[in-house]
């Protein structure tokens, strides 16, 4: 499974190594979130959601990796999934899905309260995965190309 925070679009070195896990034949599936911002306390609020045009830039990042990954010959699909709980729900598509690996890109540096807020998307994953057996490589910002 190829996942993206939904922060920023796939690195051309996940999908590469999406790409590269994918030689097994089974087809990669292509997740990133939509966040929806708000607390679970109160009522929900649609301005709290996702807009239109963030739901279309994801779709948008989603389509531009399947293309890239059919390009080099594996199967793929994907989707776009609207939370609050980044971490959640990726381990959860990625349990329903029946992956094996999710590959996803580090999570940019933040510093303060941001940092402690938006916390690191990728360890978490992995920290929820590993008592299922799903073993999460998080691709480093900035890798040589």
């Amino acid at each position: 499974m190829l996942a993206s925070d939904g922060r920023q679009d796939f690195s051309r070195w996940a999908v590469a190594r999406a790409t590269a896990l994918s030689t097994s034949g089974r087809p990669v599936a292509v997740v990133t979130i939509a966040k929806i911002y708000g607390s679970s306390f109160g009522l929900p609020h649609p301005g709290l959601l996702p807009t239109k045009v963030e739901l279309a830039e994801r779709q948008g990042w989603v389509v531009a990796a399947i293309r890239q990954l059919k390009a080099t010959g594996a199967s793929a699909d994907g989707q776009v999934a609207a939370t609050r709980r980044t971490a959640k729900k990726l381990a959860a598509v990625a349990r329903a899905r029946g992956a094996s690996v999710v590959v996803i890109d580090e999570t940019p540096v933040r510093k303060g309260l941001r940092r402690m807020i938006e916390g690191d998307v990728g360890a978490e994953l992995r920290r929820k995965l590993r008592k299922d057996g799903i073993e999460v490589e998080i691709v480093p910002t900035g890798m040589p190309g």
